[in-house]
């Protein structure tokens, strides 16, 4: 079933619309909260509270790109639990990861910054970017890939693709920072 089609089902407020969201997207979504969270468990358990806060925000939300908007919400999610689970103990590989990207992007935004408009700049940027480097930086800070992962993924070196991710973040902070969004 294509992700319009979902999203009628949803917008009717038809359950049939979770069985074909975890038919679809199960497996990328717990891949996502996997690369997060150590225990299957609590992957689980994100992706089910997932689904469920999909099925509370749509309608109104009527979202462009479901796969998109399904992701960000477990990895959101995923994360708030591993900040629930480790509270002083962080030494996650994804703690790592966001880290890396706090420079450009707080990983909790201020009250006046729009979530909505720094994801459209972010998204921005990286349409600017060549293929490689957006997909890098997307298995990197969205999936939570490591590094010896996404290197063996495309075949390149690790100190390589650390290099290319180290360039689109200096580069992503200097767009942003001329879009008006400064966290230094």
């Amino acid at each position: 079933m294509n992700d319009a089609s979902i999203m009628e089902l949803l917008m009717n407020r038809d359950e049939n619309a979770i069985a074909e969201l975890k038919c679809k997207y199960e497996k990328i979504c717990l891949y996502i909260a996997g690369n997060v969270l150590s225990q299957r468990e609590d992957a689980e358990e994100c992706v089910n509270s997932a689904f469920y806060e999909l099925w509370n925000n749509i309608p109104p939300a009527r979202p462009d790109d479901l796969k998109a908007y399904l992701c960000r919400i477990v990895r959101n999610i995923a994360i708030n639990r591993l900040e629930y689970n480790s509270a002083a103990k962080r030494d996650s590989s994804l703690t790592v990861s966001l880290d890396e990207i706090s420079d450009c992007v707080p990983a909790t935004p201020d009250s006046g910054v729009d979530v909505n408009e720094l994801a459209d700049a972010i998204s921005r940027f990286l349409r600017t970017q060549d293929q490689l480097h957006r997909r890098l930086f997307v298995r990197r800070y969205t999936y939570g890939d490591s590094v010896a992962h996404i290197a063996q993924q495309y075949g390149i070196n690790e100190k390589t693709a650390a290099t290319y991710l180290f360039r689109t973040r200096k580069k992503l902070k200097a767009f942003l920072k001329k879009e008006g969004y400064d966290y230094e």
